[in-house]
Order: structure tokens, then sequence, then C-alpha cells
């Protein structure tokens, strides 16, 4: 009976083993980078050639990966697509903001983004291009940093002195001049998100952007996701216009915060 069991604790680790390896080839595919050669996937990993092969061949055969005929690189397949679907689809945010952003979009011409926050950066849940606003890629899947973005402010716009400090420490990087990089600058930019109800983002992280964002709520009250606009400086135009996106995107996240529970009268929980 033992020698039954460590021989199936040892089938198990090598199984598991190969399970991990395989799913960090994945990691190695990025928007930087979405094509890869075997020869790249061995130097990267520090495994060997056979153990490489043989992982891609079955990732391959599953459709996490794809192979290109012609000129023999490896991208992400269809398979990944599937499962970010399914993701996304049992996300109560993305299904009470999805189409909620659509509209936003349509109506002020901007792209409409909703994100929530993964540990000390953010994660778009969907993004939706507007004429004035036309991207060849989409944000969807992406991360962000908090301190440097209007939606990651709002995000933490819900959380405490204590709570901001333990998730973000005390300093940050600079992406532009613009850019919030110590704590008590943060600080002082969440006290003025939370007495306007949205939070804004002027070239702080790349140079020539502009976004409005503000805070989405559940039934309890806290902060889970924002909801943005954004685009060019001369589309954005905040100077002209941040009136009127104020209330619009602030209109949005009330009617999501509405869908996931929230009452304009609840009281966040501490």
């Amino acid at each position: 009976m033992a020698r039954s069991g460590s021989a199936g604790a040892g089938g198990t680790g090598t199984g598991t083993q190969s399970v991990e390896r395989a799913l960090s080839l994945l990691s190695y595919f990025s928007d930087e980078q979405p094509e890869r050669r075997i020869a790249e996937l061995v130097e990267l990993t520090g495994l060997g050639q056979s153990t490489v092969s043989r992982l891609v061949a079955a990732l391959e055969t599953l459709g996490y990966l794809v192979r290109d005929e012609r000129s023999g690189l490896h991208r992400i397949g269809p398979k990944v697509v599937e499962l970010a679907g399914v993701a996304l689809n049992q996300s109560p945010v993305h299904r009470a903001a999805r189409q909620v952003a659509q509209n936003l979009a349509h109506e002020l011409g901007l792209g409409a983004n909703v994100a929530e926050r993964h540990g000390d950066s953010m994660f778009y849940l969907c993004h939706f291009e507007g004429p004035q606003a036309p991207r060849a890629f989409t944000l969807t899947g992406r991360s962000a940093p908090l301190h440097s973005t209007a939606m990651g402010k709002a995000l933490l716009s819900g959380l405490g002195e204590e709570q901001v400090h333990e998730v973000m420490g005390a300093a940050y990087p600079a992406y532009t001049p613009h850019t919030v990089t110590d704590f008590d600058g943060l600080l002082k930019a969440l006290e003025e998100v939370r007495a306007r109800g949205y939070a804004t983002e002027v070239e702080e992280l790349a140079f020539g952007r502009a976004c409005l964002a503000a805070p989405v709520r559940d039934r309890s009250g806290a902060v889970v996701a924002a909801v943005s606009v954004s685009g060019s400086l001369s589309a954005m135009d905040l100077p002209g216009r941040q009136d009127e996106l104020a209330a619009k995107v602030i209109e949005a996240a009330d009617l999501i915060s509405t869908s996931l529970g929230f009452m304009a009268h609840a009281t966040p929980l501490s």
C-alpha cells in the first residue's frame, strides 16, 4: 500500500510539473512579443528543446497555441480566447457594464472602458472605441498602473489611507512629468476624486492622452470597478467638456452600480 501511494504521489508530481511548465510557456507571449519560436522559448525557460517541443505540441493539439506554417512561429490559439470569454461572461461587473459602456462610447464618440483592481494594478474588463478615439487593438485583458490613471484613482478612492498605503506603498514610477509619484500626492488626488465623484488623468500615463473615470459600487457600497471615457487631448477637450463628460460618466457608473445592487443611500461597509 505504501509503495502504491508513493508511486501515485510521484505520478501526480510529474503531471503537475508538466502542467506548470506548459502554462508557463503561455506567459511568454505578450503584445510586445505575440509570436515565438521554439528556440526562443527554450532560451527563456531554460528547459531542454525536446521538453519545450513536446509541451508546445501538446498546447497546439489542445488549441492553446497555433503554428504559422510559413514562418514556423507560434502564437496564442483560439482556446485561450474561448476561456477568456467564459471568464468575462461570469463576471457580474462585466455583465452589468458591457452595454452601458458600449452606449457611452457611441453617445460621446470616445473610448469607453471598464476596469477592476487586481492588487496594485487595474485590469480592463471591457473596452469600446468611439469614432473620435479609434484604436487598432483592444484594451480588454490588459493591466495598467493605478496611480497614473483616472480609472486607477477612481478604484483607489474607495480605500482608506492605510489601505492605500498597503496596496501602493510610498513611491511610484513616473511615466511622464505629470505622474504623481509619492504617497502624499496620491492621497491629495484621491481626496479630490471623493469630493468631485470622478477622477481625471491628463498625460499622466502617456503624452497626448486624457481620461475621466467614476467609481462603480456593489451592493455593500464598496468600490469594485471604474468606468471611464478616454481619448486624445483634443477629442476629450477637458477644458471645455469636463462637466459634460463627468455627468455622463457618473450617470454610467450609477447605472452599473444599480445593476450590482447598490442603493445611493446605502452606507459603504468599513
